[in-house]
């Protein structure tokens, strides 16, 4: 999944049917302050732009027992004591950019030069700002530990008790996930529910495209990925 896509979910059989291990899932962002009060309260969790909204992949759910290890200098996650099978992990390194006063890391496809990029646009000027910022570890590559704050994020030993999951993102590189808030409420994913389908794809930061079509109109539709549009997720 990559910044910009939209896609359908099925809010309906979460409320019924437990999510299942390996299912993608969207909720609201679980540290968010929620308001106690049941109007202020609703209107947070459907309506509020300051909700962020985060997509993650089900790794564990409620009884399992969820490992995090380094193995031979990469990070695995193992599932009731077997190592799992992970296919699906984003495969790209990320490039950092500072881009609009922000860092950020994002896929970066070494085959082709800044201005080619695939997934998203970058340019020798933010790419050259964020070397700065980061003192040149500017570069995070599949397959190596993640550190936060001097904690090496990637492992942990979580037994998950009644209505509580694991969820991780599959770029584990750049992805903000139960490593990082531990597990997550079943009640939060009946907020939203799960990711069954992309329907579009654009670069773009934007909430509504109209907004990137003013702000580009020239290049608009070069910001288009064509090729991940209508496509079942897995």
């Amino acid at each position: 999944m990559l910044v910009g896509e939209r896609f359908l979910a099925d809010k309906f059989t979460p409320y019924f049917i437990p999510p299942k291990r390996g299912e993608i899932i969207s909720f609201n962002e679980p540290n968010y302050p929620y308001s106690e009060n049941w109007l202020k309260n609703l209107y947070e969790q459907y309506v509020s732009w300051n909700v962020v909204n985060f997509t993650k992949r089900v790794i564990g759910i409620p009884g399992d027992h969820v490992q995090g290890k380094i193995e031979d200098g990469k990070p695995v996650v193992y599932l009731n004591g077997e190592k799992l099978d992970e296919p699906y992990l984003n495969k790209y390194p990320l490039l950092a950019r500072m881009k609009d006063g922000k860092l950020d890391y994002r896929s970066f496809d070494p085959n082709y030069s800044l201005d080619k990029q695939p997934f998203y646009r970058f340019t020798s000027a933010e790419v050259a700002r964020a070397k700065l910022y980061t003192r040149d570890c500017n570069m995070r590559y599949p397959g190596t530990p993640v550190y936060q704050q001097n904690r090496e994020v990637d492992i942990f030993d979580v037994h998950l008790g009644p209505n509580q999951y694991w969820m991780m993102g599959d770029n584990r590189q750049g992805s903000s996930d139960s490593r990082e808030w531990g597990p997550l409420d079943a009640n939060k994913i009946c907020y939203h529910g799960r990711i069954i389908f992309r329907i579009w794809s654009m670069d773009s930061d934007e909430s509504w495209w109209i907004f990137d079509l003013l702000k580009h109109p020239i290049d608009f539709w070069s910001r288009v990925r064509w090729s991940r549009f209508f496509q079942v997720l897995h």
